[in-house]
């Protein structure tokens, strides 16, 4: 049985017994080891079936760090520039306007992976990435790039573009760079038959009667979009994410494999986005598809300067803190959670691990 700390199943009971949320899956990885790996709550309110330690959820935009992570290892092997002109590999991007006049100097990758870009609007793929791209390409900006940060597709852009540098298809390149090497055996744009039995139910509030009730959203609907998303589409569970998280503490290895030097690793990780505002949460800059914490602050007390990690559209969270040398991985179903970055239930979660692993290193 996985170790458990005591406190963090009680501060995450208490959003499911609040009915903020049906099930949460918690793991706390630390100096390399799993410390804590806990299920409280339902997967399915409905079939009373009991959440567990390996379910799996739909992790949206958990996605992106995983895809610019994958992005990276063809930067480390000379195939493509950080800086290079998307144009070089979606041409329809030399064509792009801010309102209406072509720009003065081209978007670059780095913006796509910095969400500065001036892209906007929605994160899903049509069809393809290819006729995502062009799209994309076609869509009015909304800034000057690399003036401000904006919340974007910039992860389907490189996703594209990974599709044309390595010439092959997006999902196929994620699973022999990343999944494959790491045995991430439980992340995948299509869970087989044996893993969607194992799918947690999402669950948002009911506006009128505000009960949780199950809810459908495109994200991970793999049936209506069935393209893998460079921007939302991974299902992932606890181990897997954990296994990711410390190849990424490591210095990017993981027992024999090797994903990416320690050097790429602190390009993802490091501040990208100088003196510019970015979201979610205050006392945040922004890496390459990582969120990073500059100045911890209420949700984001509990981590070290330098920590770096992503949420998700359903509350989904994971973050990974070097100067500890720990993770946290909080997963959970709920649609229509106002900022779940910014959440209570994330905050209490952080909040516990970190006190009780404090307390017992300081004995």
């Amino acid at each position: 049985m996985a170790p458990q700390l005591e406190a963090v199943n009680e501060a995450v009971r208490k959003h499911v017994e609040a009915d903020d949320v049906a099930g949460v899956v918690t793991l706390v990885l630390e100096d390399g080891k799993i410390v804590h790996l806990s299920a409280v709550g339902k997967a399915n309110r409905e079939a009373d079936k009991p959440l567990r330690p390996g379910a799996m959820f739909a992790i949206a935009s958990m996605t992106k760090p995983i895809t610019a992570t994958a992005f990276m290892t063809l930067v480390e092997e000379g195939k493509v520039s950080l800086d290079d002109p998307v144009s070089k590999y979606i041409p329809e991007f030399a064509d792009a306007k801010l309102d209406g006049k072509k720009l003065d100097k081209p978007i670059t990758i780095r913006e796509c992976l910095t969400h500065t870009a001036g892209l906007g609007g929605s994160q899903r793929v049509v069809e393809s990435l290819e006729t995502t791209g062009k799209q994309l390409a076609e869509r009015p900006l909304r800034y000057e790039p690399g003036t401000k940060w904006e919340y974007s597709p910039g992860l389907n852009v490189v996703g594209r573009v990974i599709e044309v540098v390595s010439g092959k298809p997006y999902g196929e390149f994620l699973q022999e760079r990343i999944f494959d090497p790491l045995k991430m055996n439980n992340t995948t744009f299509k869970p087989n038959e044996k893993q969607q039995a194992r799918v947690a139910t999402l669950y948002a509030k009911d506006k009128e009667s505000g009960k949780l009730t199950a809810a459908e959203s495109w994200i991970g609907n793999f049936d209506s979009d069935s393209y893998p998303n460079p921007s939302a589409g991974l299902y992932s569970n606890a181990r897997d994410l954990a296994k990711f998280y410390k190849m990424m503490l490591n210095g990017g290895y993981l027992g024999d494999a090797k994903i990416l030097s320690r050097e790429s690793v602190d390009e993802l990780t490091k501040l990208q986005t100088g003196e510019i505002v970015t979201g979610f949460t205050p006392g945040n800059g922004w890496g390459l598809g990582y969120c990073v914490v500059q100045e911890p602050q209420n949700v984001t007390a509990a981590l070290s300067p330098g920590s770096f990690g992503h949420g998700g559209a359903f509350g989904t969270q994971s973050w990974a803190d070097p100067v500890k040398k720990r993770a946290y991985i909080l997963l959970v179903q709920r649609s229509n959670f106002p900022n779940s970055d910014a959440s209570d239930l994330r905050k209490d979660f952080q909040n516990a691990a970190a006190e009780a692993l404090d307390a017992s290193s300081s004995k």
